[in-house]
């Protein structure tokens, strides 16, 4: 008899552990689907406006971005798991299943369609030039020969500019752009390239208030989409979720919020799939 008792305790201890194991499995990342615990964002860790790590947390463009497609998605903030999305490691990030969708000045080129698919596009940026506040030499590309044109290391940007529009510039590269932006402040190069919204999100911070200005002369359209794994259909449903962040107002208050104090003169919302060549 006492040994019937045992045995049914042990059963009894037995279920409630196997429950317990059920429920815990619920705490893993469920692909996006909504309700679960986690979801892996890409994001840029150091790009000002747009997508950067603080001691404060994460802030930008992007950030904003992805908050409002993940809350759409089934995520709070608090079930957000922050990922470092590097250039050249983006699409490897999404065909490794490292994160469920990057936001991160991600521009939609066909090679990179190749790999992986994008939902979007949700901001149309241009290639443009910083300069300094009182700058009034420099009014057109090619008023940029013979000055310092300054991109950083490994970039194409001042190349396409030198190739294309201004062959007569001097090129110089530094490692950073916050080293492109020392030196454009203390006139060691004329003008700073790359894509006008990371200009913005630069020239926006506290320390540059009132020092630089866009040039304004949107010489690409670079189509910003949100990466996701070729074939996932996360890409409709984070489509929509751009759709209704536009719609009911989300979108202007996020660019207006990061990129306004750099006097950034956006274009319009773009509608989804219409990419600018």
């Amino acid at each position: 008899m006492k040994l019937r008792k045992v045995t049914a305790a042990s059963a009894v201890v037995l279920a409630l552990a196997l429950s317990a194991t059920a429920c815990g499995s619920n705490d893993k990342k469920d692909g996006a689907s909504g309700g679960g615990k986690k979801i892996a964002i890409g994001i840029k860790f150091d790009q000002p406006g747009l997508g950067q790590k603080t001691p404060q947390g994460y802030s930008g463009f992007d950030v904003d971005v992805a908050k409002y497609v993940a809350k759409k998605l089934g995520y709070n903030e608090d079930q957000i798991e922050w990922k470092e999305s590097k250039s050249a490691d983006r699409e490897t990030m999404l065909q490794r299943g490292d994160v469920e969708f990057i936001a991160a000045t991600y521009s939609i080129t066909p090679e990179r369609e190749k790999k992986v698919d994008f939902a979007g596009p949700y901001l149309l940026a241009h290639q443009d030039v910083l300069l300094r506040a009182d700058e009034t030499s420099i009014k057109s590309p090619s008023d940029l020969n013979n000055k310092k044109l300054c991109s950083v290391t490994g970039s194409t940007s001042a190349q396409n500019v030198h190739d294309r529009l201004a062959p007569k510039a001097n090129l110089q590269q530094y490692p950073t752009y916050s080293a492109c932006l020392s030196g454009l402040q203390n006139k060691a190069i004329d003008a700073l390239t790359t894509d006008d919204s990371i200009l913005a999100g630069y020239a926006s911070q506290a320390q540059f208030k009132g020092k630089f200005k866009l040039g304004g002369f949107k010489m690409t359209n670079e189509n910003y989409g949100i990466g996701v794994k070729k074939g996932s259909d996360l890409k409709a449903k984070i489509n929509k979720a751009l759709e209704e962040m536009v719609a009911d107002g989300s979108w202007k208050k996020a660019v207006d919020a990061n990129l306004g104090p750099a006097n950034y003169k956006n274009e319009p919302a773009p509608k989804i799939g219409d990419i600018k060549s």
